[in-house]
C-alpha cells in the first residue's frame, strides 16, 4: 500500500474523531440553552470524574462483589481533604500521587 493510503486513512480517522468532539462546543455556544439543560449539563464533568474515581478504587471481577483497593482508599483521603480546602485540581493530582507513592513506597 502507498504512503498516500496511510495519510487518507490517518486524516479520515482524524476527522471522525474531532468532529463529533467540536461540534457539540460550536453548537452549544450558536444555540441559548434552557436553564434546566445547562443545569443538567453541569453536572456532566462531576459525573465522569466520580465514575474513573470509583473505578480506579474497587477491583471488579465477574461474579464477585467489588473488593477495595486500600492503599487507594488511602491515599484518596488527604486528595479529597485537599479538593474540599483549595479546589485546585493539580493540587488534589499532586497530593494523591505523592500519596500512593508513599503507601507504595511504605506498603
Amino acid at each position: 500500500m502507498s504512503n498516500h493510503y496511510y495519510l487518507f486513512v490517518l486524516l479520515g480517522c482524524m476527522l471522525v474523531t474531532w468532529i463529533p468532539r467540536v461540534v457539540p462546543f460550536v453548537l452549544a455556544r450558536a444555540v441559548a440553552l434552557p436553564p434546566t439543560v445547562e443545569k443538567f449539563l453541569s453536572y456532566i464533568p462531576l459525573t465522569i470524574l466520580t465514575a474513573l474515581l470509583f473505578q480506579s478504587l474497587l477491583i471488579f471481577k465477574a461474579g464477585h462483589f467489588p473488593a477495595i483497593k486500600f492503599p487507594e482508599v488511602l491515599a484518596c483521603i488527604p486528595a479529597l481533604i485537599v479538593g474540599i480546602r483549595t479546589n485546585d485540581l493539580m493540587k488534589i493530582v499532586i497530593t494523591g500521587v505523592i500519596g500512593i507513592a508513599l503507601l507504595r513506597l511504605i506498603l
